[in-house]
């Protein structure tokens, strides 16, 4: 005989069974830790290809500051800027009005685009891409910070790159990848960022990543950069100066979603190019972006020897 649920029952029933399907959905979908380990490798992969390549952090040889006028350079010891593999007298930076314009009598010795130049106005990196100078396995561009404008130079050969022993991590958690939340900031808040060199500069933070750690809610401050869609920080924690590298570590975040919700990965916090390099220009972290606690994921700091 066929026992039919009484039709309050029947409703309860399917109300539940609807319940659970609600809930279910708004659960974070698990990771395939296979998976996510496979992800951290190809990151990791990237992060010493990018760092490694011809004209990565590791080629850079000189950072020279430039002073209004002429500002000579060659391998002459004498000379304002002093690069090793160029003639003697190779030719000067001319800085007059903001603008720097690249002199030289040594005829296809350098190039731009692969074409030779002997004069031509620079673009710096404040102007979006720099204009690259190139001779043999150097380059040379030009670079601004605050009103301050210098010479960047690399070298492809520098022993540095090619010497170079490879990155230390500690080991990839998914303790470390972390839901959290976009607090945006309307309109956005202006940030002072210090570099190593003593300069501050105005960056705005369109709002903070707030994220939970063991019951402990903690907030980064997100700034933007050009041509950049996804969150950048800058950080510490108390493993730096000790197991990381002692001026903070960098991170970026995916833009958040609809919701505001963001995914913070720890395992992908790396050091600043000034770990690996005297010349590079590195923002610190603002006062607030340092935690009081450990983020024992992500780049580990080896002394590089610069």
């Amino acid at each position: 005989m066929k026992i039919l649920a009484p039709s309050f029952l029947r409703i309860a029933v399917v109300g539940v069974i609807a319940a659970f399907a609600v809930s279910c959905s708004r659960q974070t979908p698990s990771i395939d830790p296979t998976k996510y380990s496979q992800e951290i490798e190809q990151w990791r992969t990237q992060r010493v290809a990018e760092l490694t390549n011809d004209s990565g952090w590791l080629s850079l040889i000189g950072l020279f500051w430039l002073k209004d006028g002429t500002n000579t350079f060659g391998n002459d010891p004498n000379s304002d800027i002093v690069v090793p593999k160029v003639p003697q007298h190779a030719g000067k930076f001319v800085l007059s009005n903001g603008l720097v314009t690249f002199e030289t009598s040594a005829e296809n010795a350098f190039t731009v685009d692969g074409a030779p130049i002997t004069s031509l106005q620079l673009k710096s990196d404040g102007d979006g891409k720099p204009t690259i100078v190139r001779n043999g396995s150097l380059s040379f561009q030009i670079i601004k910070r605050g009103e301050k404008l210098a010479v960047r130079v690399k070298d492809k050969d520098n022993p540095d790159r090619v010497k170079f022993r490879g990155l230390e991590y500690f080991p990839a958690s998914l303790k470390w990848r972390i839901e959290a939340r976009f607090e945006r900031y309307n309109p956005p808040k202006p940030v002072p960022i210090l570099n190593v060199l003593n300069m501050e500069s105005d960056e705005q933070s369109p709002g903070a990543i707030v994220f939970d750690i063991d019951g402990k809610t903690y907030r980064l401050d997100a700034i933007t950069e050009p041509d950049e869609p996804r969150l950048f920080m800058i950080f510490a924690d108390d493993t730096r100066g000790k197991e990381t590298y002692g001026a903070g570590r960098y991170l970026y975040v995916e833009p958040p979603d609809k919701n505001n919700r963001v995914v913070i990965d720890f395992n992908k916090a790396y050091s600043p190019p000034c770990a690996f390099t005297n010349f590079a220009t590195c923002p610190l972290p603002p006062k607030q972006n340092i935690l009081p606690m450990r983020i024992e994921a992500g780049e580990k700091y080896t002394d590089h020897g610069h």
